[in-house]
């Protein structure tokens, strides 16, 4: 079972919990966090090598939370132009294809392995949809998407993974394909999610920003710092709010704080 609730005051820590995160104050070494950075895109590749199509679960809660992929149609089968930033392995591109007939999906990842894995998937059809390698803080979307074309971007556990100072290239990247009125939907991990507090001293790279074990890093936003972020780039903020659950496991006896940020910022 799990609850969940939407609102604008973050989660709040027990003590235990505060203790651990004040304690909690070595940085990972400068030289680190450079090899980290240079090898990033590496990292992500060796993490689909490791874990093929099978880590994150087919994501059909989407159209679900995000009825706004209904709500932006101006009539009931318009056509419907979307991005999918940091698509991975098309966990959430199928499933919404398939959901929507009426829908051409640009999608891209930092890893071509992932990439490989979208293309050859069976519903794989170049009709409907191009994928394509892409460094979202780097290489230029306007490369394989037309300059304001798409009617949504989705940009989903994807901004975490890119290191803080990085992060607007991203948003003004999108923002170049974006036509004017449309929307960038969000969802990330949020301040004082339980996978925050279980990373192991040694593992923080700056303030809300961690390094797993293999490599691959995540960032914890608060409402505040992403708020400010997209509106440096020109973005309206239209919703922008935490969603706390508390995920249940009954045999084991646990109650697992989930935080995330849940998102909607409009070009105007």
């Amino acid at each position: 079972g799990a609850f969940q609730k939407k609102g604008h005051s973050a989660r709040i820590l027990s003590p235990e919990e505060a203790e651990k995160l004040a304690k909690d104050q070595v940085l990972v070494s400068e030289f680190k966090q450079l090899k980290l950075e240079k090898e990033a895109q590496k990292n992500w590749d060796l993490f689909y090598k490791r874990n093929s199509t099978n880590f994150f679960k087919d994501r059909h809660w989407t159209t679900r939370e995000f009825q706004e992929l209904k709500a932006c149609r101006e009539f009931a089968d318009q056509k419907l132009t979307i991005l999918e930033a940091g698509c991975g392995v098309g966990n959430c591109l199928f499933p919404l294809l398939e959901e929507d007939k009426n829908i051409f999906a640009y999608a891209c990842d930092f890893s071509p392995r992932a990439v490989e894995y979208v293309k050859k998937n069976a519903l794989y059809n170049t009709e409907r949809c191009k994928v394509f390698q892409c460094d979202l803080t780097k290489d230029d979307l306007l490369d394989n998407i037309p300059a304001d074309s798409v009617d949504v971007v989705t940009l989903i556990f994807v901004l975490s993974a890119i290191h803080p100072d990085k992060m607007h290239l991203v948003l003004r990247n999108i923002y170049k394909v974006l036509k004017p009125g449309k929307c960038v939907l969000f969802r990330d991990y949020g301040l004082y999610d339980h996978a925050m507090l279980r990373f192991k001293s040694g593992s923080k790279l700056g303030e809300n920003f961690y390094v797993r074990q293999d490599g691959t890093r995540s960032y914890f936003f608060t409402e505040e710092f992403l708020s400010q972020l997209f509106k440096a780039e020109g973005y309206e903020q239209v919703v922008n709010e935490y969603v706390q659950r508390e995920t249940v496991n009954r045999k084991e006896d646990l109650r697992v704080p989930r935080v995330f940020l849940q998102s909607k910022f409009q070009k105007p």
